[in-house]
């Protein structure tokens, strides 16, 4: 390797990258006991951390084009939340974003949810004058049946737009119509 902001081009290098920068991280982990894969799938998210009880393998697996778009410098912060969530599994069996992970991260400086690499397909939105909006990677059950969901802010009803066709539907039936004119599902 050469010195310097490591700059990966393939998958296999991001992994190797990442092992090494994980063990510079001041995270009491077993860094034996984690496995690191790399998806060139994942379409929002820039990392993930699952956890096998039976063996206590915890398994991180960064997204290429998370790494791709992001750069280096910035795709560390999902490497230390990651890390973050297997020093979690490793002590305590479960992992998630509350209080324990909150101050864990910040000794560490990670941050609490990684920042979204992609765009949205989709949107959640307020059918009323309220400006809530939120947006949606996967048709998610409030995007499939948008009828049983009220905005948060206000509790009008909420209204889905597929948005690279400017579609939009307010229930299931209208949903199911959506899917039958746009193309990209």
């Amino acid at each position: 390797m050469q010195s310097g902001t490591p700059d990966p081009d393939t998958p296999r290098d991001l992994l190797s990258y990442a092992r090494l920068y994980a063990e510079s991280v001041d995270v009491d982990v077993d860094h034996d006991a984690i496995e690191w894969e790399v998806s060139k799938r994942a379409r929002r998210r820039a990392g993930a951390c699952s956890y096998d009880a039976d063996s206590g393998t915890v398994t991180i697996r960064l997204t290429w084009d998370a790494y791709e778009q992001y750069g280096w410098r910035q795709f560390t912060a999902t490497i230390r939340h990651e890390l973050v969530h297997a020093w979690e599994f490793q002590r305590f069996g479960e992992a998630g974003h509350g209080e324990r992970f909150r101050e864990k991260a910040a000794a560490v400086d990670a941050p609490r949810h990684c920042e979204s690499f992609t765009d949205p397909r989709l949107a959640l939105a307020c059918t009323a004058s309220c400006e809530w909006r939120a947006g949606r990677h996967r048709a998610s059950k409030p995007v499939k049946q948008p009828g049983g969901y009220r905005c948060p802010d206000c509790g009008a009803d909420v209204r889905v737009e597929h948005l690279a066709s400017g579609v939009t539907w307010t229930d299931a039936a209208g949903y199911e119509r959506a899917r039958a004119v746009v193309d990209d599902w």
